[in-house]
């Protein structure tokens, strides 16, 4: 069990603390939905959640299988519902390995982040989409 404490500050900004780590994030609403956009949205830290689970699972079985991925980037586009309840409808990620795209391990690499807890986390009407580039390393 973790716990974050989070502090409504006013103005739709939100202030979390990890408290095993004691950092601190803040949020805010976006431009969209009657905020300034100056902070992480509540839906972008989701968006940001997925990204990052991703990449450290990747990371996890990388160094368990002794293979350098230092450098791996991972770009994600929130995509929005139009309608009500507002929600997010679609995340696409653009993951990319600095590994050739016939390293042996590379199917173990993308099942690894399709499998991440925040992956498995997600409503499954919201789309998932994963674009995949391999780099020479």
């Amino acid at each position: 069990m973790i716990e974050i404490q989070l502090s409504y500050e006013g103005d739709l900004h939100c202030s979390a603390v990890h408290m095993p780590s004691g950092n601190t994030l803040v949020t805010d609403a976006p431009l969209d939905n009657n905020g300034r956009g100056q902070a992480f949205s509540p839906t972008d830290l989701v968006a940001t959640a997925l990204g990052s689970c991703m990449a450290t699972v990747i990371g996890i079985v990388a160094k368990r299988k002794e293979i350098a991925v230092e450098g791996m980037t991972v770009t994600v586009r929130k995509f929005m519902t139009e309608d009500q309840p507002r929600r997010i409808k679609r995340l696409e990620l653009d993951i990319a390995v600095p590994l050739p795209a016939s390293h042996p391990e590379r199917k173990l690499l993308e099942s690894a982040a399709r499998g991440c807890p925040v992956h498995h986390s997600i409503h499954p009407e919201i789309e998932v989409v994963m674009n995949w580039t391999w780099l020479e390393g």
